[in-house]
């Protein structure tokens, strides 16, 4: 057992060097195949250490992949910009995501794991996790860089052919990726368990991996990818399966639900099936609450489309709304779908465990759509000191994956979108969505984003974009979403945050006290956040009014011809010149 401790936790270490030592080195605690896995409590803590290095983390925004809430993309607007945001990524010497280490740990259990004479009763469940891990290990890798290397074993260190090999298509690493996803769902267990991979983790994870690769395969045409709708359909199926089956349902048992859903101090398992999990026992946690707080980490605060596209509370379109462009703060939060007000702060917002309202603060948001999702009571304020769980896969996200594989297949009905997306609307009183409705008034609004959307069922796909964008922020999707759906030319738009007609005072919550003050010329005295105009606040109008326009001086662009896949980095071409470089790339 010791042994096998060791084995878990240097297997989370990220190793250096090429992919040749990944591949080939034995575990650092020299186990061998001999004396190992002889238990199923050697196999259950061997399968543990896959966890650490696979879920998403909260806030690492140099995982090239995803974090959690600290994703930006163009949801959450800082002061500064991310190289994806940019357009500034460059081929790295080493790095940017392309790492086998964590592959080498779970191909050395499924090459291993027999040599205990466990039985297949025993041991299914254990390959199962492990099969799981590969497919959503290769699901990130192909989504990031297209065709990869497949791998299904240990490499030995004289097995130069593949060790040097090529990279393999995309479809044969798909269709690989299907047959370990579909392992997984007949052998987990079916019961819920927030911390472990179960039966119905693998069929969200199947859900999610299908609907990119059909829609990526249906938008980039560009790369001649076949089987769009198979995907589709398996994404379709995988979900369907998910919500007639499944003991998950959409939690809303507060006054608040999908705030309280977030801020929650333990695992809501009505919704959340799998979470990244924290403690203030263990010492472990996120930085949540102080992201939100201070001005330390950007300032983060909603992009201004993103509020646009909100609906009102009766379920109209706010922008089709009169004068919706220059509405200010106060007004244009009101009677709004309450998912807004339940994510960042809008008028008669209170911290949990207080009765005082407070509004946006300036010095912490720089767009003045100030977050709240995840924030907790006051007592994780301070650095790295939240504890909350957050969530990596939750039954929100599988409705929203089985409305958009039907509707991206041409066959969803009223009946698909009332078992699905209805679920949410409910949740927050909103109305349910109409299919016909859409469909003949498509939202000019969000057909100015998503501008590769055509056919009988351009109005609803808008609408379920709209309903994933909102009900997803901060869970880091909406970088994969952009680049499936090839729309990445929205990160070259100007980033906007509230409307203001200019300088002067503003009691941003109608309570009669001044919270913001914009000036130009000498520094006012008075109460509020005082900001400079075209110093510390930038507005579209530099001399008078507009939208705060954030990082108006950083240039961001978008090659469409190359940035929607990462580069391989050149270390790894040099060690292995039969992997070449993605489109572009240079």
């Amino acid at each position: 057992m010791k042994q096998i401790l060791s084995v878990i936790l240097l297997s989370g270490l990220v190793l250096a060097g090429c992919k040749k030592d990944f591949l080939e080195r034995e575990p650092l605690s020299q186990i061998s195949p001999d004396n190992g896995f002889n238990s199923e409590s050697e196999l259950k803590l061997y399968v543990r250490s896959f966890y650490q290095g696979m879920i998403p983390n909260a806030d690492d925004n140099n995982n090239a992949f995803t974090s959690l809430y600290n994703e930006d993309i163009d949801n959450i607007i800082k002061t500064g910009l991310s190289e994806q945001q940019s357009g500034a990524r460059v081929v790295p010497v080493s790095g940017g995501g392309w790492s086998f280490g964590a592959l080498r740990n779970i191909n050395y259990f499924l090459q291993n794991y027999r040599r205990g004479g466990l039985d297949s009763t025993v041991t299914n469940q254990y390959v199962g996790v492990a099969r799981f891990f590969r497919a959503y290990f290769y699901f990130n890798m192909v989504a990031h860089f297209g065709d990869v290397p497949w791998y299904s074993e240990v490499i030995a260190s004289n097995d130069s052919a593949k060790l040097l090999k090529p990279r393999d298509l995309r479809t044969l690493v798909m269709d690989s990726v299907l047959a370990d996803i579909d392992f997984a769902i007949a052998h987990l267990p079916a019961d819920k368990r927030a911390s472990e991979a179960t039966k119905w983790t693998a069929l969200a994870l199947k859900s999610r991996l299908c609907l990119f690769e059909g829609t990526f395969r249906k938008y980039h045409t560009e790369f001649s990818l076949p089987d769009a709708d198979r995907f589709l359909q398996l994404a379709a199926d995988a979900a369907g399966t998910f919500i007639s089956a499944s003991p998950y349902t959409i939690y809303k048992s507060t006054a608040k639900p999908y705030q309280d859903l977030f801020a929650s101090e333990s695992v809501v398992t009505d919704e959340v099936i799998l979470a990244r999990q924290y403690s203030t026992a263990l010492q472990v946690f996120h930085n949540l609450n102080y992201y939100t707080l201070t001005p330390s980490y950007g300032k983060p605060g909603l992009e201004k489309k993103l509020v646009n596209s909100y609906l009102m509370k009766d379920g109209s379109r706010f922008t089709d709304k009169a004068g919706y462009d220059t509405m200010q703060f106060y007004s244009e939060v009101q009677n709004r779908d309450p998912r807004l007000s339940q994510t960042v702060r809008t008028p008669g917002y209170t911290r949990i465990g207080s009765a005082i309202t407070i509004a946006p603060d300036y010095a912490a948001t720089v767009t003045g759509y100030q977050l709240i999702k995840f924030v907790s009571d006051p007592s994780h304020d301070v650095n790295q000191r939240s504890d909350n769980p957050l969530p990596v896969f939750r039954y929100a996200e599988v409705l929203l994956n089985y409305a958009e594989a039907k509707a991206e297949l041409g066959t969803l009905t009223q009946a698909d979108l009332d078992k699905s997306v209805k679920l949410l609307r409910d949740r927050v009183g909103m109305p349910a969505m109409d299919l016909t409705a859409a469909n003949n008034n498509p939202d000019a609004y969000l057909a100015g984003q998503y501008t590769h959307v055509t056919g009988a069922n351009t109005g609803v796909i808008l609408e379920i974009r709209r309903e994933r964008r909102i009900e997803l922020v901060m869970e880091g999707l909406r970088w994969n979403d952009l680049m499936r759906w090839k729309e990445g030319h929205v990160l070259t738009a100007p980033f906007n945050g509230a409307y203001f007609p200019g300088p002067g005072q503003y009691d941003l919550d109608k309570d009669g006290k001044i919270d913001l003050q914009i000036y130009t010329g000498n520094k006012p005295a008075g109460s509020g956040v005082i900001l400079k105009l075209g110093s510390d606040i930038d507005l579209t109008n530099t001399t008078s009014g507009g939208y705060i326009i954030v990082n108006r001086t950083l240039g961001k662009t978008f090659n469409e011809d190359r940035d929607y896949l990462y580069p391989v980095p050149s270390q790894e071409i040099l060690l292995n010149p039969t992997l070449k470089q993605n489109p572009n790339w240079k």
